[in-house]
């Protein structure tokens, strides 16, 4: 999934979590960790590449054969994109802080959508680092799986704009024949 769709998908969650949870859900935080495995992964890579461009290293912003490598990104990315990595960092935080920090489910959330929507050099080892199996997924970027994510995320929007709570006072009133 792309970056604006988990940030998307994360967010509406966030939303229906926070109506239906006795504590408050920060939505900006909750958004942060939906798209934290993407912005760890290629953020870094993304400036090297900018700057390697415009001071001259590199003609292009694509990875060429001969060019400046950037293996490390996979171990961000398998690190980020891991179920096992996430339980350590969710337990600890629930440690340290003494409550679930709900919030991180975004990045939970992130790992889960992209398991069976990536495939090839990016399928997600979600047992990184204790395995690398991954299962090799539809690419997300597939016509038919995108356009079903984005009509997904706009109706499940519509809905949650369709049952938001309204002032007592700005209800719609109806009229009763006499």
């Amino acid at each position: 999934m792309d970056i604006l769709a988990h940030g998307l998908c994360t967010s509406a969650a966030a939303i229906l979590l926070a109506r239906r949870a006795a504590t408050p859900i920060r939505l900006g935080w909750a958004l942060f960790f939906g798209v934290l495995p993407d912005l760890a992964s290629f953020t870094v890579p993304a400036v090297l590449r900018i700057w390697w461009r415009l001071t001259g290293v590199t003609s292009t912003l694509l990875p060429q054969p001969g060019g400046p490598r950037l293996d490390w990104v996979f171990g961000l990315y398998n690190c980020f994109h891991s179920l096992l990595i996430f339980g350590v960092v969710f337990t600890a935080v629930w440690i340290i802080v003494r409550k679930p920090v709900w919030e991180l489910l975004g990045w939970l959330l992130h790992i889960a959508i992209d398991i069976p929507t990536h495939t090839g050099w990016f399928a997600i080892q979600s047992l990184w680092p204790v395995s690398s199996f991954h299962f090799d997924g539809i690419p997300w970027e597939t016509g038919w799986l995108l356009a079903a994510t984005y009509t997904s995320l706009a109706a499940a929007f519509h809905c949650l704009w369709r049952t938001r709570a309204r002032p007592a006072n700005s209800a719609p009133t109806q009229s009763h024949p006499h």
